[in-house]
């Protein structure tokens, strides 16, 4: 399998290029997760809400006990310490329910941020890097073998600008169907160098 081509520009090219995909996912990998910190500070007031609100109701319970204790009057009067704990647990659950809420909203916008880069990502640097790695694959494979440089000439004459193929001679396809050695050696040669592949290795 070619990872790689074997002419240093191109080579250096993909190379750098494959440089800067990785850095581009690590720093929107790296962006997504600041995001994520960040909104979460939202949070922050609602966990202080929750823990005033539960220690709140836990003092008004055990007060209310202590209220509840005392001879007589102590059961009528834990009314009032009831009521007032169940009002700060509904206060605790509020600050629980915010900090949910912001978890939610932080984790939606860092998968937003990081949808696009990572879109580009997938979509478009590497289906081109997977279709050249197949295409140079096989043409390294056909470059060795006589039928292989045929193969690799008559692709040349598909898909080659004609600018290219006018420079090989006037009537390249003519001296391709009859079998010219030198002219089949020639189109293979282009056709490989268009992947930036040497002739033979």
């Amino acid at each position: 399998m070619k990872i790689y081509a074997d002419r240093s520009p191109t080579a250096a090219r993909q190379f750098l290029t494959d440089l800067l995909v990785v850095a581009w996912v690590y720093f929107s990998i790296r962006g997504a997760i600041w995001l994520h910190d960040l909104v979460q500070k939202l949070a922050v007031p609602g966990r202080k809400l929750e823990g005033a609100g539960a220690g709140l109701a836990d003092n008004l319970a055990d007060a209310g006990s202590k209220v509840g204790r005392v001879p007589l009057v102590g059961r009528d009067l834990t009314g009032p310490f009831e009521q007032a704990a169940a009002a700060a647990r509904s206060v605790a659950d509020a600050g629980h329910d915010q900090q949910q809420l912001v978890g939610q909203l932080a984790l939606a916008l860092s998968l937003a941020a990081l949808a696009f880069p990572i879109g580009l990502v997938l979509f478009g640097w590497l289906p081109l890097r997977v279709r050249w790695i197949r295409r140079a694959s096989a043409a390294a494979a056909l470059r060795s073998a006589p039928a292989g440089r045929d193969l690799l000439a008559l692709r040349a004459l598909a898909t080659q600008p004609l600018r290219k193929l006018t420079l090989l001679g006037p009537d390249v396809a003519e001296a391709w169907r009859r079998g010219d050695e030198r002219t089949t050696e020639a189109l293979a040669a282009l056709e490989l160098r268009g992947l930036g592949l040497l002739p033979r290795r």
